[in-house]
């Protein structure tokens, strides 16, 4: 764990500023990222929704969230599925906000013709996944010069917990994408190692026109600094607090592209922290993360 924990969180509507037409500000191939492998002795409380809470409930029937994933027997093609159905919602336009940002209110506006950015993606596909039973999260992505550039510097993408692979797999709603290593899909961070290491199998599920090299490369450098908002419960009103992934030895950023603050943020070098079992706090169990020996690689 880092121990000094700024208290704050960036304005969510301000991560997105990338859109497939911001050029990329990249030179040299990024390296593998190193993280703590042993478990923060501080502990953080996440919290989730269950999909038989009302406001789940009423977006399943809705959006007849069953019908859809009909016939998909894992949750990686369910996952998959509804990765595309809210891709095709929205055409993305990455300087429009949503007026309320929770899933009903984003579908509500993009059936009326409305256009939105990355978050809200990620925040439908969260409110859309949990509802079917698949605890889902938003992430947002940052690159290493997040203080200093004055846009583009964040892109949200969503992150899914699959019972069946007791793992957390990346999901960008934006551009219908999940990335996979051979067969096992992957996680943002180990995405970024994928990438780093030019680890052979590395490759892009979708059901859309994404070019695989285009968006690896676009993509590549927001995977520095990864955050998720403690509390993604839905239908609750509490200030959201956060907590980054921060690469050993890098800065904790406290300001976003420049002039935005960055509050009631908490760090962690710690990937077994970032990466709770979600079935385990679902269900009141305290959390057990797999004991690694002392490391400072992932």
């Amino acid at each position: 764990m880092i121990p000094k924990a700024i208290t704050g969180i960036v304005l969510l509507a301000a991560l997105c500023g990338s859109s497939p037409s911001f050029a990329q500000r990249t030179s040299a191939k990024s390296q593998p990222l190193e993280f703590a492998l042993t478990a923060d002795a501080t502990s953080y409380t996440f919290q989730y929704s269950t999909p038989d809470e009302d406001y789940l409930t009423n977006l399943r029937a809705t959006y007849a969230l069953d019908d859809i994933v009909a016939g998909k027997s894992t949750d990686l093609e369910k996952v998959k599925t509804l990765c595309t159905w809210v891709h095709n919602r929205w055409v993305h336009n990455g300087r429009n906000r949503a007026r309320k940002a929770d899933p009903l209110s984003i579908l509500h506006d993009a059936a009326l013709g409305q256009e939105f950015q990355c978050i809200e993606y990620s925040i439908v596909l969260s409110g859309v996944l949990t509802a079917i039973g698949i605890p889902t999260r938003a992430v947002y992505l940052k690159t290493a010069d997040v203080e200093t550039r004055r846009d583009g510097a964040g892109h949200a993408v969503a992150e899914a917990w699959l019972r069946d692979q007791q793992k957390w797999v990346m999901i960008d709603g934006q551009w219908d994408v999940v990335p996979m290593l051979n067969n096992t899909p992957l996680n943002a961070v180990e995405l970024q190692k994928a990438l780093a290491t030019n680890a052979p199998g590395l490759r892009i599920e979708t059901a859309s026109q994404t070019k695989q090299k285009s968006y690896l490369n676009w993509l590549e450098p927001y995977l520095y600094y990864f955050d998720t908002v403690l509390d993604s419960r839905f239908g609750v009103n509490a200030p959201p607090s956060g907590l980054m992934l921060v690469p050993i030895g890098a800065k904790c950023p406290t300001v976003f592209q420049h002039d935005t603050p960055i509050r009631r943020m908490r760090y962690t070098n710690s990937v077994t922290t970032f990466y709770p079992n979600p079935v385990e706090l679902l269900v009141g169990e305290a959390t057990k993360p797999a004991q690694h020996e002392a490391g400072r690689a992932y």
